[in-house]
This record gives structure tokens, C-alpha cells and sequence, in this order.
């Protein structure tokens, strides 16, 4: 970072206590502070995040880029019953046993609903509520096709209400 080869470096993983601590010693001691975090954060992996480690991001001003954050592709839409799991050779079956569940499929039908407001698929939809979160600087998402490449790229031209949004906050929302 001294040098300039290196603009800012990020935390991935960290507890709130754990990056509060390093931001103090960095403070502390004058180093070169983390900027960035990257934590899991989507529509279904919600908790973690905001509960403790949003408001010190917010606090410190930090850039947060999320990862899984189509939740391994569930927020795609993919993954509907529990014979899609056979639609991904590797994580089909894990993704079907963690997010298919009443709560999964309330937030499939909230992205389902809302896409077709936007004539968009229900990944631009996650990506763009994630654009629309405070101090997401970005979210990661991988494609593997030139097509799938160019869906979740065109959800940063999405711009949500504050009606999506709520609506996604309800669908999502863990004890609702």
C-alpha cells in the first residue's frame, strides 16, 4: 500500500469484533486500515451481515463486495423442487437442501413477481437489491456462459422502488 502497487486491502469472513479490532490496531499503529470486506450477503444469507457487522461497515465507512451472492445460484431461479438438483453436477443437492424451503421459495416468488414488473430475470433482481443496499460497493456473482454473463451484467441498470425493495425485505425477512 506504501508503495502504491497495492490501493487498498479487505477483510473476507471477519466477525464484527474481529474487524473492529483490526481497524483500532491499524488506527493505533498508523497502518494502512482495511477498506473493504467481503462477506457472504444475498436475499437468503441476510443475518450475518446486517445484524453486526452492517452497522460498523457503515460506521467506518467501508466498501463491502459481497460473495454467493446469488446464493449459489438459487436466487437465479434455478433451483425450484428438489429434482432440479440434478441441474448443476456439484452443488445441486446442497443447494437444494439449504434454500429450498418455505422461506426460499417466498423469496423466489418476491424476485419472480418483481422481475416481471421490470421485464428482467429474478438474478438481475438480487443483484439489484444488492446494488440498492448502503455501502455495497459491489456483489460478486460468476457465470459460466456468455448469456448468464450478460444477465447478471445488466442488473446494474436496474433500478428498484422502494416498493421492491420492501417487498424483498418482507420475502426475505427470516421470521416472517
Amino acid at each position: 500500500v506504501e508503495q502504491g502497487k497495492v490501493r487498498a486491502i479487505g477483510a473476507s469472513n471477519y466477525t464484527a469484533a474481529r474487524l473492529r479490532d483490526a481497524l483500532e490496531v491499524s488506527e493505533q499503529f498508523k497502518l494502512p486500515r482495511y477498506e473493504t470486506l467481503q462477506p457472504e450477503y444475498n436475499l437468503y444469507d441476510r443475518a450475518g451481515y446486517e445484524a453486526e457487522l452492517e452497522p460498523l461497515v457503515r460506521e467506518q465507512s467501508l466498501g463491502v463486495i459481497s460473495y454467493y451472492s446469488l446464493a449459489s445460484g438459487f436466487l437465479t431461479g434455478k433451483y425450484r423442487t428438489a429434482d432440479d438438483a440434478g441441474k448443476s453436477s456439484a452443488r445441486g443437492a446442497s443447494v437444494v437442501k439449504q434454500y429450498l424451503n418455505p422461506r426460499g421459495l417466498r423469496i423466489l416468488a418476491a424476485l419472480d413477481d418483481i422481475a416481471a414488473k421490470h421485464s428482467a430475470t429474478p438474478a438481475q433482481i438480487a443483484l439489484a437489491w444488492l446494488i440498492a443496499r448502503p455501502g455495497v460497493a459491489a456483489p460478486i456473482a460468476s457465470a459460466t456462459s456468455v448469456e448468464q454473463l450478460r444477465d447478471i451484467l445488466a442488473a446494474a441498470t436496474l433500478s428498484l422502488s422502494a416498493d421492491d425493495v420492501a417487498q424483498l425485505d418482507a420475502a426475505s425477512a427470516e421470521n416472517a
